[in-house]
Protein backbone atom coordinates (compact mmCIF):
# COMPACT_ATOMS: atom_id res chain seq x y z
CA UNK A 1 0.00 0.00 0.00
CA UNK A 2 1.44 3.44 -0.88
CA UNK A 3 1.60 6.18 1.50
CA UNK A 4 -0.80 8.05 -0.93
CA UNK A 5 -3.48 5.44 -0.58
CA UNK A 6 -6.84 4.79 1.23
CA UNK A 7 -8.71 7.28 3.05
CA UNK A 8 -6.54 9.05 4.82
CA UNK A 9 -4.14 9.91 1.64
CA UNK A 10 -7.19 11.11 -0.38
CA UNK A 11 -8.12 13.59 2.40
CA UNK A 12 -4.41 14.76 2.09
CA UNK A 13 -4.85 14.82 -1.84
CA UNK A 14 -7.86 16.90 -1.82
CA UNK A 15 -6.66 19.33 1.18
CA UNK A 16 -3.79 20.13 -1.08
CA UNK A 17 -6.22 20.64 -4.18
CA UNK A 18 -7.83 22.92 -2.43
CA UNK A 19 -4.31 24.65 -1.13
CA UNK A 20 -3.51 25.13 -5.04
CA UNK A 21 -6.92 26.35 -5.48
CA UNK A 22 -6.82 28.85 -2.97
CA UNK A 23 -3.18 30.11 -4.26
CA UNK A 24 -4.00 30.14 -7.73
CA UNK A 25 -7.06 32.96 -6.65
CA UNK A 26 -4.69 34.56 -4.37
CA UNK A 27 -2.55 35.32 -6.92
CA UNK A 28 -4.62 35.30 -10.24
CA UNK A 29 -4.43 37.70 -13.28
CA UNK A 30 -7.08 38.13 -15.71
CA UNK A 31 -5.00 37.24 -19.35
CA UNK A 32 -8.01 38.07 -21.26
CA UNK A 33 -8.40 42.19 -19.75
CA UNK A 34 -4.70 42.47 -19.37
CA UNK A 35 -4.57 43.52 -15.76
CA UNK A 36 -4.74 42.36 -12.35
CA UNK A 37 -8.38 40.69 -11.88
CA UNK A 38 -9.26 41.89 -8.36
CA UNK A 39 -9.36 46.27 -9.68
CA UNK A 40 -6.62 46.56 -7.39
CA UNK A 41 -6.64 49.99 -6.01
CA UNK A 42 -3.32 50.77 -8.08
CA UNK A 43 -4.77 49.49 -11.27
CA UNK A 44 -7.62 52.70 -10.61
CA UNK A 45 -5.04 55.17 -9.56
CA UNK A 46 -3.04 55.09 -12.45
CA UNK A 47 -6.04 55.05 -14.64
CA UNK A 48 -6.58 57.91 -13.47
CA UNK A 49 -3.41 59.37 -13.43
CA UNK A 50 -3.31 58.37 -17.31
CA UNK A 51 -6.86 60.38 -17.59
CA UNK A 52 -5.61 63.47 -15.87
CA UNK A 53 -2.56 63.49 -17.90
CA UNK A 54 -4.89 64.12 -21.50
CA UNK A 55 -5.97 67.46 -22.11
CA UNK A 56 -8.78 66.68 -23.85
CA UNK A 57 -10.28 63.94 -21.42
CA UNK A 58 -9.93 66.76 -19.30
CA UNK A 59 -11.74 69.16 -21.39
CA UNK A 60 -14.95 67.07 -21.51
CA UNK A 61 -14.78 66.32 -17.69
CA UNK A 62 -14.89 70.19 -17.36
CA UNK A 63 -17.36 70.36 -20.02
CA UNK A 64 -19.67 68.04 -18.82
CA UNK A 65 -19.05 69.07 -14.94
CA UNK A 66 -20.52 72.56 -15.87
CA UNK A 67 -23.49 71.08 -18.01
CA UNK A 68 -24.28 68.68 -14.98
CA UNK A 69 -23.85 71.75 -12.66
CA UNK A 70 -25.98 74.03 -14.35
CA UNK A 71 -28.31 71.25 -14.73
CA UNK A 72 -29.02 70.42 -10.98
CA UNK A 73 -28.89 73.88 -10.14
CA UNK A 74 -31.67 75.25 -12.86
CA UNK A 75 -34.35 76.97 -10.54
CA UNK A 76 -31.29 79.05 -9.15
CA UNK A 77 -29.97 79.67 -12.11
CA UNK A 78 -32.09 80.53 -15.03
CA UNK A 79 -33.06 84.41 -14.93
CA UNK A 80 -37.13 83.42 -16.33
CA UNK A 81 -39.60 80.64 -15.77
CA UNK A 82 -38.75 78.49 -18.90
CA UNK A 83 -42.20 78.15 -19.62
CA UNK A 84 -43.27 81.94 -19.07
CA UNK A 85 -44.71 83.38 -22.31
CA UNK A 86 -44.86 87.13 -22.80
CA UNK A 87 -45.86 88.48 -25.89
CA UNK A 88 -44.32 92.04 -26.11
CA UNK A 89 -41.45 90.55 -25.82
CA UNK A 90 -41.42 87.58 -28.75
CA UNK A 91 -38.58 87.04 -31.03
CA UNK A 92 -36.38 89.16 -29.50
CA UNK A 93 -32.61 89.03 -30.44
CA UNK A 94 -30.14 88.41 -28.11
CA UNK A 95 -30.04 91.35 -25.74
CA UNK A 96 -29.16 92.59 -22.04
CA UNK A 97 -32.20 91.32 -20.44
CA UNK A 98 -32.47 88.14 -22.51
CA UNK A 99 -28.50 86.69 -23.85
CA UNK A 100 -29.87 84.50 -26.47
CA UNK A 101 -33.75 85.69 -27.14
CA UNK A 102 -36.54 85.18 -26.66
CA UNK A 103 -38.67 82.74 -29.13
CA UNK A 104 -42.50 82.90 -30.87
CA UNK A 105 -44.08 83.09 -27.86
CA UNK A 106 -41.46 85.45 -25.75
CA UNK A 107 -39.55 82.97 -23.81
CA UNK A 108 -36.51 83.62 -22.80
CA UNK A 109 -33.71 81.43 -24.85
CA UNK A 110 -31.49 81.29 -22.19
CA UNK A 111 -34.09 79.80 -19.68
CA UNK A 112 -34.94 77.12 -21.92
CA UNK A 113 -31.53 76.02 -22.34
CA UNK A 114 -30.83 75.77 -18.83
CA UNK A 115 -33.72 73.87 -17.80
CA UNK A 116 -33.37 71.72 -20.93
CA UNK A 117 -30.36 70.50 -19.97
CA UNK A 118 -31.95 68.46 -17.64
CA UNK A 119 -34.05 66.35 -19.96
CA UNK A 120 -31.26 66.06 -22.45
CA UNK A 121 -28.75 64.59 -19.97
CA UNK A 122 -31.06 62.71 -17.89
CA UNK A 123 -33.33 61.09 -20.15
CA UNK A 124 -30.06 59.81 -22.07
CA UNK A 125 -28.49 58.38 -18.97
CA UNK A 126 -31.84 56.17 -18.26
CA UNK A 127 -31.66 54.87 -21.39
CA UNK A 128 -27.92 53.80 -21.17
CA UNK A 129 -27.86 52.68 -17.59
CA UNK A 130 -31.15 50.32 -19.01
CA UNK A 131 -29.40 49.19 -21.80
CA UNK A 132 -25.72 48.62 -19.64
CA UNK A 133 -27.94 46.80 -17.10
CA UNK A 134 -29.71 44.55 -19.81
CA UNK A 135 -27.33 43.67 -21.89
CA UNK A 136 -24.28 42.81 -19.49
CA UNK A 137 -26.60 40.62 -17.49
CA UNK A 138 -27.87 38.54 -20.70
CA UNK A 139 -23.89 38.38 -21.84
CA UNK A 140 -22.91 37.45 -18.27
CA UNK A 141 -25.51 34.75 -18.32
CA UNK A 142 -24.99 33.49 -21.95
CA UNK A 143 -21.22 33.56 -21.97
CA UNK A 144 -21.25 31.62 -19.17
CA UNK A 145 -24.00 29.19 -18.72
CA UNK A 146 -22.61 27.78 -22.71
CA UNK A 147 -24.96 25.41 -23.90
CA UNK A 148 -29.23 25.63 -24.70
CA UNK A 149 -29.02 29.22 -22.64
CA UNK A 150 -26.64 30.66 -24.42
CA UNK A 151 -28.17 29.08 -28.05
CA UNK A 152 -31.27 30.61 -26.93
CA UNK A 153 -30.36 34.27 -25.48
CA UNK A 154 -28.12 34.52 -28.67
CA UNK A 155 -30.56 33.43 -31.07
CA UNK A 156 -32.92 36.73 -29.10
CA UNK A 157 -30.27 38.83 -29.97
CA UNK A 158 -30.01 38.19 -32.96
CA UNK A 159 -33.62 38.50 -33.81
CA UNK A 160 -33.44 42.09 -32.53
CA UNK A 161 -30.47 43.08 -34.38
CA UNK A 162 -32.38 42.05 -37.50
CA UNK A 163 -34.13 44.86 -37.50
CA UNK A 164 -32.82 48.35 -38.03
CA UNK A 165 -32.58 49.87 -34.29
CA UNK A 166 -33.91 53.33 -35.84
CA UNK A 167 -36.91 51.62 -37.54
CA UNK A 168 -38.06 49.55 -34.38
CA UNK A 169 -37.65 52.65 -32.27
CA UNK A 170 -40.47 54.17 -34.32
CA UNK A 171 -42.39 51.35 -34.45
CA UNK A 172 -42.54 50.86 -30.76
CA UNK A 173 -42.82 54.76 -30.42
CA UNK A 174 -45.75 54.27 -32.78
CA UNK A 175 -48.01 51.81 -30.81
CA UNK A 176 -46.90 53.61 -27.16
CA UNK A 177 -47.55 57.40 -28.50
CA UNK A 178 -45.33 59.97 -28.59
CA UNK A 179 -43.70 60.78 -25.47
CA UNK A 180 -40.46 61.75 -23.98
CA UNK A 181 -41.17 58.12 -21.29
CA UNK A 182 -42.79 56.37 -24.28
CA UNK A 183 -39.08 57.16 -26.71
CA UNK A 184 -36.73 56.03 -23.48
CA UNK A 185 -38.69 52.96 -23.15
CA UNK A 186 -38.39 52.35 -26.86
CA UNK A 187 -34.92 53.29 -27.20
CA UNK A 188 -33.89 51.02 -24.08
CA UNK A 189 -35.72 48.15 -26.19
CA UNK A 190 -33.67 48.18 -28.89
CA UNK A 191 -30.26 49.20 -27.29
CA UNK A 192 -28.94 46.83 -25.18
CA UNK A 193 -27.41 43.90 -27.80
CA UNK A 194 -24.67 45.17 -28.60
CA UNK A 195 -23.60 45.56 -25.17
CA UNK A 196 -24.88 41.43 -24.60
CA UNK A 197 -22.78 40.60 -27.80
CA UNK A 198 -19.46 42.63 -26.02
CA UNK A 199 -19.58 41.09 -22.63
CA UNK A 200 -20.46 37.37 -23.75
CA UNK A 201 -17.56 37.21 -25.92
CA UNK A 202 -15.58 38.47 -22.87
CA UNK A 203 -17.06 36.01 -20.37
CA UNK A 204 -16.54 33.09 -23.01
CA UNK A 205 -12.63 33.96 -22.10
CA UNK A 206 -12.42 34.90 -19.13
CA UNK A 207 -14.66 31.53 -17.94
CA UNK A 208 -11.87 29.62 -19.07
CA UNK A 209 -9.55 31.02 -16.75
CA UNK A 210 -7.56 29.64 -14.09
CA UNK A 211 -8.94 32.07 -11.25
CA UNK A 212 -12.43 30.57 -12.74
CA UNK A 213 -11.73 27.42 -12.35
CA UNK A 214 -10.19 26.92 -9.01
CA UNK A 215 -12.92 29.02 -7.09
CA UNK A 216 -15.28 25.95 -8.59
CA UNK A 217 -12.81 23.71 -7.15
CA UNK A 218 -13.71 25.16 -4.22
CA UNK A 219 -17.57 25.08 -4.02
CA UNK A 220 -18.00 28.47 -4.99
CA UNK A 221 -21.47 28.82 -6.81
CA UNK A 222 -21.77 30.06 -10.41
CA UNK A 223 -23.56 33.56 -8.99
CA UNK A 224 -20.68 33.84 -6.88
CA UNK A 225 -18.35 33.15 -9.70
CA UNK A 226 -20.34 35.34 -12.40
CA UNK A 227 -19.98 38.25 -9.29
CA UNK A 228 -16.72 37.45 -7.68
CA UNK A 229 -14.53 37.09 -10.40
CA UNK A 230 -16.01 37.73 -14.16
CA UNK A 231 -18.28 40.87 -13.29
CA UNK A 232 -15.26 42.79 -12.13
CA UNK A 233 -13.30 42.20 -14.93
CA UNK A 234 -15.77 43.32 -17.40
CA UNK A 235 -16.38 46.36 -15.32
CA UNK A 236 -14.13 48.59 -17.10
CA UNK A 237 -15.01 48.14 -20.73
CA UNK A 238 -18.27 48.37 -19.60
CA UNK A 239 -18.14 51.93 -18.50
CA UNK A 240 -16.09 53.25 -21.18
CA UNK A 241 -18.80 52.05 -23.99
CA UNK A 242 -21.46 53.53 -22.09
CA UNK A 243 -19.43 56.51 -21.87
CA UNK A 244 -18.97 56.65 -25.66
CA UNK A 245 -22.71 55.47 -25.90
CA UNK A 246 -23.89 58.18 -24.31
CA UNK A 247 -23.82 61.00 -26.76
CA UNK A 248 -24.79 58.63 -29.33
CA UNK A 249 -28.28 58.40 -26.47
CA UNK A 250 -28.35 61.90 -26.67
CA UNK A 251 -28.18 62.66 -30.07
CA UNK A 252 -31.39 60.02 -30.22
CA UNK A 253 -33.50 61.47 -27.62
CA UNK A 254 -32.74 65.29 -29.81
CA UNK A 255 -34.07 63.42 -33.18
CA UNK A 256 -36.68 61.95 -31.42
CA UNK A 257 -38.07 65.51 -30.01
CA UNK A 258 -37.33 67.00 -33.34
CA UNK A 259 -39.90 64.93 -34.81
CA UNK A 260 -41.95 65.52 -32.33
CA UNK A 261 -41.86 61.64 -31.07
CA UNK A 262 -39.96 62.79 -27.69
CA UNK A 263 -40.66 65.74 -25.38
CA UNK A 264 -43.54 67.21 -26.13
CA UNK A 265 -44.36 70.88 -25.62
CA UNK A 266 -44.52 73.25 -23.53
CA UNK A 267 -41.41 70.86 -22.11
CA UNK A 268 -38.12 72.68 -22.32
CA UNK A 269 -35.38 70.02 -24.56
CA UNK A 270 -33.31 70.66 -26.94
CA UNK A 271 -34.29 68.47 -29.65
CA UNK A 272 -37.49 69.51 -29.57
CA UNK A 273 -36.92 73.55 -29.00
CA UNK A 274 -35.00 72.66 -32.51
CA UNK A 275 -38.25 71.55 -33.99
CA UNK A 276 -39.97 74.66 -32.52
CA UNK A 277 -37.96 76.97 -34.47
CA UNK A 278 -36.74 75.25 -37.40
CA UNK A 279 -39.36 77.78 -39.48
CA UNK A 280 -37.14 80.90 -37.93
CA UNK A 281 -33.40 79.49 -38.75
CA UNK A 282 -33.40 82.52 -41.62
CA UNK A 283 -35.10 85.24 -40.25
CA UNK A 284 -33.59 84.37 -36.49
CA UNK A 285 -30.73 81.82 -36.57
CA UNK A 286 -30.02 82.22 -32.91
CA UNK A 287 -33.49 80.02 -32.23
CA UNK A 288 -31.92 76.83 -33.81
CA UNK A 289 -28.27 77.70 -33.26
CA UNK A 290 -28.30 78.04 -29.66
CA UNK A 291 -29.62 74.32 -29.19
CA UNK A 292 -27.96 72.73 -32.05
CA UNK A 293 -24.72 73.67 -30.43
CA UNK A 294 -26.12 72.43 -26.94
CA UNK A 295 -26.47 69.38 -28.53
CA UNK A 296 -23.21 69.55 -30.60
CA UNK A 297 -20.93 70.56 -27.13
CA UNK A 298 -22.50 67.88 -24.95
CA UNK A 299 -21.83 64.94 -27.55
CA UNK A 300 -18.58 66.08 -27.73
CA UNK A 301 -17.75 66.51 -24.37
CA UNK A 302 -18.64 62.80 -23.82
CA UNK A 303 -16.72 61.91 -26.90
CA UNK A 304 -13.99 63.12 -25.42
CA UNK A 305 -14.27 62.00 -22.33
CA UNK A 306 -14.69 58.44 -23.51
CA UNK A 307 -11.78 58.54 -25.33
CA UNK A 308 -9.47 59.37 -22.51
CA UNK A 309 -10.86 56.86 -20.90
CA UNK A 310 -10.67 54.05 -23.35
CA UNK A 311 -6.71 55.05 -23.51
CA UNK A 312 -6.48 55.59 -19.82
CA UNK A 313 -7.75 52.48 -18.77
CA UNK A 314 -6.91 49.80 -21.36
CA UNK A 315 -5.37 50.03 -24.91
CA UNK A 316 -7.61 47.00 -25.82
CA UNK A 317 -10.48 48.52 -25.01
CA UNK A 318 -10.16 50.85 -28.27
CA UNK A 319 -11.54 47.82 -30.33
CA UNK A 320 -14.83 47.28 -28.13
CA UNK A 321 -15.67 50.63 -28.71
CA UNK A 322 -15.04 50.61 -32.22
CA UNK A 323 -17.03 47.13 -32.44
CA UNK A 324 -20.04 49.17 -30.70
CA UNK A 325 -19.61 51.81 -32.60
CA UNK A 326 -20.15 50.09 -36.05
Amino acid sequence: MTPNSGPKGMQMTIRQMKRDAASILRGRRCQAAGRPEDLSMSYWRQSLHELVRDPLALTGLAILSVLITVAILAPFLAPYDPDDIQVERRMLWPCWDHPLGTDKFGRDILSRMIFGARLSLLMPSIIVITTLTVGTTVGLVSGFKGGLVDSLLMRLVDIKSSFPGLLLTLAIIGMLGPGILNAVIAMSITGWTGYARIIRGMTLQLREMEFVDAARCLGASDTYVIFRHILPNVISPVVLLATLNMGGAILSMAGLGFLGLGAQPPAAEWGSMLSDNRGFMFYAPYLVVVPGMGIMITVLAFNLLGDGLRDAMDPKSGRLAEEMRG
